[in-house]
């Protein structure tokens, strides 16, 4: 537990005047609380029977006055304590929220700065529950946690003199119930730790069902799985019920121990103290203070008994986050400032990568690409061409070689920098749920509206956005489901004009698109590409024609480099993919040439 409390801390850092406040408001009550039972004894004490009142300003008080002043008394100090409860409950609500953001805002900013490698390795949806579900944790710990444990102890030493002065031997009895409740958190923590981590890797699951099956609900609906899916969810729904039961069960009867334990406390000071009272060694009114105080002692003590078992879930969600943020990133910045003359040689020495122990993707990879050079990687599925690619942004770095720009290792330099140089276009076309502008902007949120009509333009979707009741400002659905894939395809290209990076890579753009507009959208993209070094992942005949060299991998290592004729008149394995993928469409990339 102090693990996870001292990790929690530096987020109440920033709040520690807040948090001050909170504590001077339980302060506040708690005194409030002490004095609750007070006028209860003077009705029972003066009032009823007679005796004269000692305390300062209420003697001398006919009965009826004093009556009415310790009715108004109760009253008042009732409607103080309630409204300082709304009020601390408010101030730290908030303080809890604040630490909830900060938290969630840090969780979510180190998973952007992870690899890809780490992403391969995650559930989406147990990403999203420990980013939504499991960063509340931090206000659960301190909401019901810190701030009542803090108050319970005020409480706790308070009463504790408070009623030794009434009588120690009543208290000594009303104490009995500690250690029983110390046994009980202690026999019962480990049932509960368990039932909670259950509970949460179960309700994490049924996230990453429900995020897969949404993402995939065409193929879903294409294969007729719909029941299956349904059927999985239901399953794994079923599975986190029955862990949630698991925990409330453990849970309640946790409650009923504790509630049992304060009653049998409860019961042995009734006993003794009316025995008391008979004896005449306590009045009633006494007696009927000390058990209201006890009523108040026991609070406390069962507030912090019952939140032992509240926060056992909490510290397991603070933990699953902690789990995320204490994982180094493994994409590191580099030392050197990004130079101010680049020439954009791009150089891969001895490249290898491999996503785990066993599964192995580039075996060696040597490059050297000439700056200003057009190359079209090709080969079947599964060569590599999208992990070579991937380490010029450095989205893996690889597990052995270097890829250099103009000969330095571009893990020297930092991340940011490389990528605002990296122009990507890939596929499938990724659209963000927000306006026309923002989705052509989404690199460059800094450029001007020309910039932007110049990139729409370039990519040929102007005339879409023409169309549109608000132009540029015209919201895009989630995953731009009201556009054509061409139409995402060309949003993305304007993307990465609007980059203006020396460095471009393309996964075959023009894949999506007809004819006609593929022919517009390599107009544009013709123009973007000079003067640039630009990587495509090619598909299409006509993207290979246009390159300077072709590259072809397989087994993640390239068999073959070298112009479109050249590697064509080897008979290699260029001349092999090229008789199954793309003799086709010889004739059309002829006439288009």
């Amino acid at each position: 537990m102090s693990g996870v409390f001292r990790k929690v801390l530096p987020y109440l850092r920033p709040y520690l005047g807040t948090f001050a406040f909170c504590l001077l408001l339980v302060l506040a009550l708690t005194a409030f609380e002490l004095v609750k039972p007070w006028p209860l004894q003077i009705v029972v004490d003066n009032v009823l029977s007679g005796k004269p009142v000692t305390l300062p300003g209420l003697s001398g008080l006919a009965t009826p006055v004093l009556l009415i002043v310790a009715c108004a008394a109760l009253v008042g100090i009732q409607a103080i304590v309630g409204l300082g409860s709304m009020w601390s409950n408010h101030v730290s609500i908030n303080l809890g929220h604040r630490m909830v953001t900060d938290l969630r805002d840090d969780l979510y900013g180190h998973l952007q700065r992870l690899s890809l490698v780490f992403h391969s390795r995650q559930r989406m949806g147990d990403l999203m529950y420990r980013i939504t579900a499991d960063t509340f944790a931090v206000q659960t710990l301190m909401l019901n946690g810190v701030l009542p444990v803090l108050q319970a102890i005020a409480m706790l030493i308070g009463m504790f003199f408070i009623m030794w002065r009434m009588d120690s031997t009543l208290t000594m009895v009303s104490m009995i119930v500690v250690p029983a409740l110390y046994v009980t958190i202690v026999a019962l923590d480990r049932p509960i730790v368990s039932a909670a981590t259950e509970m949460k890797m179960t309700e994490s699951q049924v996230y990453s069902l429900v995020q897969w099956a949404m993402g995939a609900i065409r193929v879903v609906q294409a294969f007729g799985k719909e029941e299956d899916e349904r059927l999985r969810l239901l399953t794994a729904t079923q599975a986190s019920m029955r862990a949630n039961l698991r925990l409330y069960n453990w849970q309640t009867a946790y409650s009923a121990i504790v509630n049992t334990v304060i009653a049998l406390g409860t019961a042995l000071v009734l006993y003794v103290g009316a025995e008391a009272v008979m004896s005449s060694r306590l009045t009633l009114g006494q007696l009927l203070v000390f058990i209201s105080y006890l009523a108040t002692l026991y609070g406390p003590i069962n507030t912090m008994s019952q939140t032992w078992a509240q926060i056992q879930g909490a510290r397991i969600g603070a933990k699953r986050v902690f789990e995320i943020l204490d994982i180094a990133p493994d994409l590191k910045d580099g030392p050197l400032p990004w130079p101010e003359k680049v020439e954009g040689r791009i150089t891969w020495k001895g490249v290898a990568f491999q996503y785990s122990p066993e599964v192995s993707v580039l075996q060696r990879i040597d490059l050297d690409v000439r700056p200003g050079e057009k190359i079209a990687v090709v080969g079947p599925t599964g060569a590599g061409k999208s992990t070579m690619l991937s380490m010029l942004p450095r989205f893996f770095d690889p597990t052995a070689g270097t890829v250099e720009l103009d000969g330095v290792d571009i893990r020297q330099y930092p991340i940011r920098d490389l990528r605002h140089r990296v122009a990507l276009v890939l596929q499938p076309p990724m659209i963000f749920p927000l306006s026309i502008r923002d989705n052509i902007a989404y690199g460059r949120p800094d450029a001007s509206q020309e910039e932007i009509e110049a990139a729409a333009r370039f990519a040929r979707i102007d005339g879409l956005v023409a169309r549109q009741p608000q132009g540029y400002d015209q919201p895009i659905g989630e995953g731009g489901v009201a556009l054509s894939e061409g139409e995402k395809q060309r949003m993305t290209i304007a993307r990465a004009i609007l980059m203006n990076a020396p460095v471009l890579i393309l996964d075959e753009p023009t894949s999506a698109l007809d004819a006609q507009t593929e022919a517009e959208v390599m107009e544009g993209l013709a123009k973007l590409t000079e003067g640039r070094t630009v990587f495509t992942i090619a598909h299409r005949l006509s993207t290979i024609l246009k390159a300077d060299r072709i590259v072809v991998l397989k087994d993640g290592v390239i068999v073959e480099a070298g112009p479109f004729a050249e590697l064509l008149g080897k008979g290699g394995e260029f001349a092999k993919l090229y008789k199954t993928q793309f003799q086709d469409a010889a004739p059309d990339a002829a006439a288009a040439s």
